[in-house]
């Protein structure tokens, strides 16, 4: 879909999380034809673009009327009365106009919401298609989070993410089916030993356990049942407070305990 952007305008609203985040909206000759609202981590690196936040004590310091601001402002300015679908030169734009490597001075916040909202605008159908610009396109093999830790949960386990990827079935459905079928068979295996709490950020079970690795026994024994994975593995999101690059192993905080990296 083609023709000018004719406003921009952001809101603050609540993430998954509850906190605040920003909603940007995109009018095209003057009808309302995207809309975006920009996702933020629990855990983030020092080389990551800046995410602007108010600091202070409303909202936690998690305010983002300031980025909020960046969007009804300069970015406003800059983009209406570009062409909606040229989506590099908006990106372009964005960069350019905010001038740092970090994009620290209106936010990565700001400058994704605009730019989502500008792309969603430009898409005459579902988001996927658009982006794919008409190529062949595939449903991957899922990777199925089952196990939080780090910065997702409130567990001892320094592991941020336990996932399973069930290969093996001939089609989506069927390893998404035995990926929800090992969630819940999971969650059997750790209430009967005693270990079933709460939930992480994004659905896996929290436990706390004794040593990371343990992470690893509770959740491959359901995958013991037959027919349940035919070709199970797993793949570890470890969000690493030091990282040997040389090596390709992962240290964490906790024993000292070194993983290898699992790709």
């Amino acid at each position: 879909m083609s023709g000018a952007i004719s406003d921009l305008s952001a809101r603050m609203i609540l993430d998954s999380r509850g906190n605040p985040t920003v909603e940007v909206d995109c009018y095209v000759d003057g009808v309302l034809r995207g809309r975006a609202a920009v996702p933020s981590g629990a855990s983030t690196g020092s080389y990551e673009a800046v995410e602007l936040r108010d600091g202070g004590s409303d909202w936690a310091g998690k305010g983002v009327t300031s980025a909020v601001a960046h969007v009804n402002g300069e970015i406003h300015d800059v983009l209406v009365g570009m062409e909606v679908s040229d989506q590099e030169g908006i990106d372009t734009a964005l960069v350019a106009l905010d001038g740092t490597p970090n994009k620290g001075r209106l936010g990565a916040n700001a400058m994704l919401g605009a730019s989502m909202a500008c792309l969603r605008a430009s898409s005459s159908g579902p988001l996927w298609a658009h982006i794919a610009s008409g190529g062949s396109s595939s449903l991957p093999v899922p990777q199925m989070n089952i196990l939080n830790g780090g910065a997702h949960a409130a567990s001892n386990v320094d592991i941020q993410e336990f996932m399973i990827v069930p290969h093996g079935f001939d089609g989506f459905q069927e390893a998404l089916r035995a990926g929800v079928e090992t969630y819940h068979a999971l969650r059997s295996v750790l209430k009967e030993e005693g270990l079933l709490g709460g939930v992480g950020d994004e659905g896996g079970f929290a436990p706390d356990l004794p040593r990371n690795e343990d992470g690893l026994p509770s959740s491959s024994e359901p995958l013991s049942e037959p027919d349940m994975l035919p070709e199970s593995r797993f793949r570890l999101h470890s969000t690493a407070l030091r990282r040997s690059s040389a090596t390709g192993t992962v240290s964490h905080r906790r024993q000292g305990a070194i993983w290898l990296a699992v790709g």
